[in-house]
């Protein structure tokens, strides 16, 4: 196998949670255009859509669903759909989140439950049911998208955001403690945390703290379309079979300092 092989996921087939828009439809396109059928689904199934019909022009197959990644129910569709379409799963990219941002003194119970319950609780949902898949095959990939913020305390003037930063946490617990569970079933279990990204979710944040964010970052800029792509299609492919357990920043060096 030459070193561009690696790389192919030709005849692979990825869910990508949350994959209509922002960081999951920049991993979506990436992992068509090297050669992988597609699944996309999130709460917004219009955005999935379009994302379907675009990434079957590049020539793979791709479904969409409605998918709420906190509802069993929800789970369970996509996962059992894509097994009969496709009749097996490589790849989860479990990248559907949500975020709230007030003072912690003021943050409403509701608000943080509802992130937990979406980051931690669908993280888990989702690679539960696509593990049963998996184990069956005794071959998979797992990727959870974290974040910096995760890692620790981040200065409310740039994340006044507890219970996504406490989210962001357990999910780089998880991936770890997953990673060892599910070794010996050859399932690689790994996390990308990227730093500040133009989407719809942090526009409010880059908004109000975009300068004092990019004067943290080592790069000196925010990560653009394709800044996603390589660590995604790395952790997907055959070449980080050897690599599990491991959380991989993209954030421009910001977690370095």
């Amino acid at each position: 196998m030459s070193v561009m092989d690696l790389f192919k996921l030709d005849g692979k087939t990825a869910i990508v949670t949350g994959g209509g828009r922002g960081l999951g439809a920049q991993i979506a396109r990436t992992f068509a255009e090297a050669g992988a059928n597609v699944v996309v689904c999130s709460r917004k199934l219009e955005a999935c859509e379009q994302m379907r019909d675009e990434l079957k022009k590049m020539g793979v197959d791709s479904l969409a669903f409605r998918c709420d990644v906190a509802n069993p129910d929800d789970v369970k569709y996509v996962v059992q759909e894509t097994v009969n379409h496709f009749g097996s799963i490589d790849i989860l990219v479990n990248n559907s989140g949500a975020t709230w941002g007030a003072p912690v003194a003021e943050m409403p119970l509701e608000a943080w439950q509802k992130v937990l319950h979406v980051n931690v609780t669908g993280t888990f949902l989702m690679s539960q049911e696509v593990g049963k898949v998996m184990i069956e095959q005794q071959r998979g990939k797992i990727i959870n998208l974290a974040s910096i913020a995760g890692f620790g305390g981040v200065d409310p003037r740039i994340m006044d955001t507890i219970g996504y930063n406490t989210s962001k946490g357990a999910v780089m617990t998880f991936t770890k403690d997953l990673a060892v569970k599910w070794g010996p079933n050859n399932i690689n279990v790994n996390a990308i945390a990227p730093g500040f990204f133009p989407t719809k979710m942090s526009k409010g944040l880059l908004e109000m703290g975009g300068e004092k964010i990019i004067e943290a970052t080592p790069l000196k800029r925010l990560g653009n379309d394709g800044d996603l792509a390589g660590a995604a299609l790395f952790l997907a492919s055959s070449a980080s079979d050897y690599v599990t357990g491991d959380v991989l920043s993209v954030d421009g060096g910001m977690h370095a300092q």
